[in-house]
């Protein structure tokens, strides 16, 4: 079976997912190529959406936070006068994007982003894709604005069947909804005992551990955190991931090195053992992302959230923090008080496992894989 996996560049997760379900994919005999979809319609573009993405959700959040409420509600006004942006991008580009699909010959295409659903969709419209099976990824714990708007793709994997509900309101038939949950790296799905990950990293499995996360760009402040986690009594041992931030896994390093306190300050920059870090962690402060989130429930990881990207992360920590699986990080309810609440109530601790355990997907890769192939 050939799949032809389609994701757009805009953060990390979206292609993530795509090499989860692609390697998983192959791994079973498949022959899979990923594409961005932009970079074969126009590199101006693909940099325009991925760089237009990392600044105005850094920089320009309320504006960032009305736009998606506005398309996630159907816009208003002139948000809805007509077709958006990216449909009249894809429909320029479809033609083009044509040619390059003919040339894989897929009998299944996979979408990881809404951009490259309604890119399918429009030429399932034009009648180029008759033949070729569909199947759509919603890769955050909501429904996206726009998918409802992609009928000719077949199929939508979402992340729980707590969101079904959700999904059908917006207009989604049911029997198009394959709950099946986020696809994510088979690591993630592996038992690998706390002590066996600490002896990995080299640290005591017996100290309360903190796995702090800043996003694949690092841009979390780690050092006001680890200000204010080192003085509230506890005996932390903690995992400080900065991503490619290499100006702050350098102030890390100079905070540790400073430090004489009874916690452990441990530094990384960019990692590839998240599943170990997460093994051996007892909770992990992370930013909302839904790979993020997704890897964490796969761990059974509680997770206390900062710093939501307005729209689809404020929409994760909706989901997680209604469902009881994690707390937000607010002025109101700051990281120290949250680590120190959490550790003192072990009854809570093992409530929110428990309740992440019955909601979690770990298996989901695997699962969508086998669904994809029944149609070889």
């Amino acid at each position: 079976m050939r799949v032809l996996i389609l994701s757009v560049t805009a953060g990390f997760g979206h292609h993530a997912t795509a090499k989860a379900i692609g390697d998983m994919l192959a791994s079973k005999d498949a022959e899979v190529h990923t594409l961005d979809v932009y970079a074969y319609i126009s590199n101006l573009v693909k940099a325009t959406i991925d760089k237009g993405y990392l600044f105005s959700s850094k920089h320009m959040q309320t504006l960032y936070r009305v736009i998606y409420q506005l398309a996630e509600n159907g816009g208003a006004g002139y948000f809805s006068a007509g077709p958006n942006i990216i449909t009249i991008i894809n429909a320029l580009g479809a033609s083009k994007f044509a040619k390059v699909i003919a040339g894989y010959a897929p009998d299944v295409i996979i979408c990881t982003h809404v951009f490259a659903a309604q890119m399918v969709d429009e030429l399932k419209k034009r009648k180029k894709l008759d033949d070729i099976k569909t199947v759509g990824i919603v890769t955050d714990y909501t429904l996206h604005p726009y998918w409802e708007d992609v009928p000719r793709v077949q199929y939508i994997v979402t992340a729980s069947e707590l969101l079904t509900f959700r999904c059908v309101k917006r207009g989604i038939p049911e029997e198009r909804i394959l709950p099946l949950g986020i696809p994510v790296h088979p690591k993630f799905n592996e038992a690998l005992p706390r002590e066996q990950a600490a002896q990995q990293l080299g640290i005591d499995p017996k100290r309360p551990t903190i796995l702090l996360m800043g996003g694949s760009m690092g841009y979390a402040d780690h050092v006001k955190t680890l200000e204010k986690l080192t003085v509230i009594g506890l005996p932390l041992q903690l995992l400080v991931v900065c991503g490619n931030n290499k100006k702050q896994f350098l102030r890390v390093e100079q905070f540790a090195s400073r430090y004489e306190g009874g916690c452990v300050v441990k530094p990384y920059g960019f990692v590839h053992n998240v599943e170990v870090m997460m093994s051996a962690s007892d909770c992990i402060v992370s930013k909302p992302g839904g790979l993020t989130v997704s890897e964490a429930l796969a761990k059974n990881l509680p997770m206390l959230l900062v710093d939501p990207i307005p729209g689809h992360e404020e929409r994760n920590v909706d989901f997680l923090v209604n469902n009881g699986m994690a707390a937000l990080i607010t002025k109101h309810f700051p990281i120290d008080e949250a680590v120190y609440e959490l550790f003192h109530n072990p009854v809570r601790l093992e409530t929110v496992r428990q309740t992440m355990k019955a909601v979690a997907h770990p298996d989901a890769t695997e699962k969508l894989a086998d669904f994809v192939l029944q149609w070889q």
